[in-house]
């Protein structure tokens, strides 16, 4: 098999041909009028085109390191306030370098796949930046299944957060796109379940404030005690004599907005635990 001086060359030769490549989807995507997410399979066909090159067979001298450093080089040399467009044709480049070094046709070994997983997730940020969320998007999942592989279960759940928010990003203005936001807000797509706790608390709060209004003849006491219990608990019939009946309402309400919150909760959390 070629080593030394060969080996490096054709190497050069792939990293060359990424970096032309590149340049082209990039100075089509900024002048076309098409959406980013029907850009991708422009991009497919490039990474394919790329894969069926023979040089990709040949292992460098260096079999920890990834194999397209040089350009992996210029993404991390992209800063955060740089202009979108001036960022793109180092990224893209990248992001074709990961996924041709991701489904190359050589195994990549532990130390690499713990490498390209950092490279994805560092594309994945930058690309979302560079409001380029339909990409961020496929160097989010590459990220994600790289820590699934090494079993590194925090990386990938920071990783899947990060995809769910670029998934989002790419949504057109509407009522799915702020289910989707509510979904961020109120647990962080399942990987903070622990964010759920506060607006138990912003619940409890908020129906104890409006329960002290129609409090009838309960004395305020009562009244924070018994907002405080239905949230885990309904109520029974005879707590509630001598309320108003907009406050029964309300009592009835909070007991299923804690039964749906609670069971929220622990299911997320058995599934963070648990791997589920």
């Amino acid at each position: 098999m070629t080593r030394g001086g060969g080996s490096s060359s054709q190497h050069d030769s792939v990293s060359d041909a990424i970096e032309d490549r590149a340049e082209d989807y990039a100075k089509r995507l900024d002048s076309s009028d098409i959406a980013e997410t029907d850009s991708l399979n422009d991009l497919d066909i490039v990474i394919e085109a790329l894969l069926d090159d023979s040089a990709l067979l040949i292992r460098g001298r260096y079999s920890n390191k990834l194999r397209f450093g040089s350009v992996y080089e210029q993404v991390s040399n992209v800063g955060p306030d740089d202009e979108p467009w001036s960022m793109r044709k180092p990224l893209i480049a990248g992001l074709i370098a990961a996924e041709v070094e991701f489904r190359g046709p050589l195994r990549l070994s532990p130390t690499q796949n713990a490498l390209l997983a950092s490279q994805f997730e560092t594309l994945g940020a930058a690309l979302a930046r560079s409001e380029l969320p339909a990409h961020a998007v496929r160097a989010w999942t590459g990220a994600m299944e790289l820590y699934r592989r090494a079993h590194d279960s925090a990386a990938e759940d920071r990783c899947g957060l990060e995809l769910a928010r670029a998934r989002r990003a790419t949504m057109a203005p509407g009522w799915e796109r702020g289910v989707s936001m509510a979904a961020d807000l109120l647990c962080g797509y399942g990987y903070r379940p622990f964010r759920l706790l506060g607006w138990v608390v912003v619940q409890i709060a908020l129906c104890t404030g409006i329960a002290l209004l129609s409090a009838g003849t309960r004395s305020s006491t009562d009244v924070v005690y018994l907002a405080v219990l239905t949230f885990l608990n309904p109520l029974d019939p005879n707590n509630v004599t001598g309320m108003e009946p907009q406050a029964k309402v309300l009592f009835a309400v909070e007991a299923c907005l804690g039964a749906v919150s609670m069971s929220v909760f622990f299911a997320l959390l058995v599934r963070r635990w648990f791997r589920l």
